[in-house]
């Protein structure tokens, strides 16, 4: 790779064993920490986007250090670096996070990465010693959580997910009040994303990488191709091999949430998709439109994407019951709405409300640090273990489409009736494409197989087909 010293796949498994070992790389003992000199010392990695919000919030945790950066793209790397220098802080910059982690300057890895290297850093991190907070979805695939989590509690090390939601304290407060019962049973959890996506465009030919981004290394472990999109950021998120579209980019939130207000600790059971990319053609490959159905058995929980505006030629989105990116929980005796914009309230079946929560993002870094320090994994509000979950609920539902076929309204109905709740969202879905000028009896939707899951394994029961998805071929030398 041009401009970069190749790390020895060999010497890096040494050290990792001599990390186990506690030799070199081992933990200091956090106990006994005192003074500036102790600080917690991070390595944040990618941060053309969320990442910068890392630095800022790594930058306000007392006790914490950022003393080195890594990015492919050099002309931001420098930038940022300079804005921390300009700070009156000491930073090593890095191009390859391989030599980031070998560094003993380092004791824990914030990223921020494209969704195909959150696997790839979090599990070389911790083989190194380090404690890693990761992104959403922490995984690209179902696979990877699992090879993460056995990563994190082999090195004993902290792995905090970027599901920040479980460090909003009104959020907390919700949860625990209707885990109470103060509105009964949940009955159905749903998780909205209606976000605007536009079209991405379509280009006619490969395009030309900027000079200053190491493209070889912006790949990693994904396959190398040319680019074959306008852009080379954030747009990665509508391709399969780098992004899990909105679901596992806005969603993921959502879908964790959804899944906290139901007490649920494992995937579910049951799963099926109903979507497809409409309304434009263009370069990117997941859905902007996409009901997920998941089917566990006290409560289920149905999930909305879309992408298109409320009605053609006009930007504001749809809404349910005043929600459009967030929750809504139902339950016997009322229902409750969470939105994006932090409101939270709790209603009576009449539409009554009965009491509002209020609270804030509490720096989900800071919750991250107090862990590393107590080396309680029970300290984090967002384990990875919970990350894997919510991020494969994401991940499972994608996989039901991918191996879907294009279906007729009636043979998607059929499909769902007898369950009013999906048939009620599937209507209002057609209504949505219909005020966007999208006839589905001509552009049919991918009718998503049916999956069911082993619990016990996370593997598909007789579907091989879809148990190949749940992970990928990696592009030597980044292999996992």
């Amino acid at each position: 790779m041009k401009n970069m010293t190749r790390t020895n796949r060999r010497a890096f498994i040494k050290t990792s064993a001599m990390t186990a070992a506690g030799i070199g790389l081992s933990p200091r003992s956090w106990a006994q920490v005192r003074g500036a000199n102790d600080d917690v010392r991070f390595g944040v990695v990618g941060f053309r986007g969320r990442g910068r919000s890392h630095i800022t919030d790594i930058l306000a945790v007392k006790g914490a250090r950022i003393v080195a950066l890594c990015d492919v793209d050099q002309t931001l790397l420098d930038a940022e670096a300079q804005k921390l220098k300009d700070l009156g802080l000491t930073i090593k910059t890095y191009s390859d996070v391989r030599q980031m982690l070998e560094s003993t300057e380092i004791d824990a890895i914030s990223t921020a990465t494209p969704n195909h290297w959150h696997a790839p850093i979090t599990i070389w991190a911790c083989q190194a010693g380090k404690d890693v907070y990761v992104e959403k979805p922490v995984s690209h695939n179902i696979w990877e959580g699992q090879q993460m989590i056995e990563a994190a509690r082999k090195h004993r090390r902290m792995v905090q997910s970027g599901t920040q939601s479980r460090s909003h304290s009104g959020i907390q407060e919700a949860v625990a009040w209707v885990h109470a019962g103060n509105l009964g049973k949940v009955t159905l959890a749903r998780g909205l994303c209606y976000k605007r996506r536009p079209s991405i465009g379509k280009v006619n030919g490969p395009q030309t990488v900027p000079a200053h981004i190491n493209y070889d290394l912006w790949t990693g472990p994904a396959p190398m191709q040319p680019l074959m999109r306008k852009e080379l950021h954030y747009d990665w998120h509508w391709v399969w091999e780098t992004g899990n579209g909105d679901l596992g980019n806005q969603g993921i939130h959502h879908m964790d949430i959804a899944r906290w207000f139901l007490g649920e600790k494992d995937l579910a059971p049951h799963v099926f998709s109903i979507g497809g990319r409409v309304g434009y053609l263009d370069d990117g490959a997941t859905p902007n439109t996409q009901l997920i159905h998941h089917a566990y058995a006290a409560a289920p929980l149905i999930f909305e994407v879309r992408g298109l505006p409320a009605k053609a030629g006009r930007e504001p989105m749809d809404s349910l019951l005043g929600v459009s990116v967030g929750n809504v929980i139902h339950c016997e005796h009322g229902f409750l709405l969470l939105s994006i914009d932090g409101s939270i309230a709790a209603y009576d079946q009449s539409g009554r409300i009965l009491r509002t929560f209020t609270g804030i993002y509490q720096n989900h870094h800071a919750n991250f640090v107090k862990a590393i320090r107590s080396r309680q994994a029970s300290d984090l509000t967002a384990d990875i273990s919970e990350g894997h979950i919510s991020s494969s609920l994401c991940h499972v539902a994608n996989i039901s489409h991918r191996l879907g076929q294009q279906a007729t309204q009636a043979e998607i109905r059929e499909r769902i009736k007898g369950n009013q709740d999906t048939t009620n969202a599937y209507e209002r879905m057609l209504a949505h494409l219909d005020a966007n000028g999208v006839d589905t009896r001509k552009d049919k939707l991918i009718l998503g197989e049916a999956l069911s899951l082993d619990l016990k394994t996370q593997r598909f029961v007789d579907n091989e087909r879809a148990n190949a998805l749940q992970t990928r071929t990696y592009r030597a030398p980044f292999n996992l």
